[in-house]
């Protein structure tokens, strides 16, 4: 398993975190902030499962939910920016993050259904 890939997606669940509990003590705000929690952390908790997977085809399924999960965050994120819950400057601090493991996990699973050819 891809180290980088498994601490990009830890450091952005930990940032997940903090801005969920950022959204519901500062903004009061508990139905978004529920669902950005659960696929944010989840696309890690994906990454780690695939880990252990069964088989190749496992592995790249994992890896598979977890890039559906990253795409609903990335959903989440863009709802709360244009309904100004983040202001730009926040959302710019962690779209990127997103994005770069969006782009590692699509990376990933390409090379790993090479391998499995």
């Amino acid at each position: 398993m891809n180290n980088v890939l498994k601490d990009k997606a830890y450091q952005f669940a930990i940032r997940i975190v903090k801005l969920t509990k950022y959204l519901q003590e500062e903004k009061k705000e508990f139905i978004l902030s529920k669902q950005i929690l659960r696929s944010g952390t989840a696309i890690g908790a994906l990454i780690a499962e695939s880990e252990y997977a069964q088989s190749k085809p496992d592995f790249i399924s994992k890896l598979h939910i977890s890039i559906k999960e990253a795409n609903e965050t990335n959903y989440w994120l863009n709802l709360l920016k244009d309904s100004n819950y983040l202001n730009d400057k926040m959302f710019n601090s962690i779209n990127p993050d997103l994005i770069e493991l969006l782009k590692i996990l699509t990376t990933s699973i390409k090379t790993a259904k090479e391998n499995n050819a």
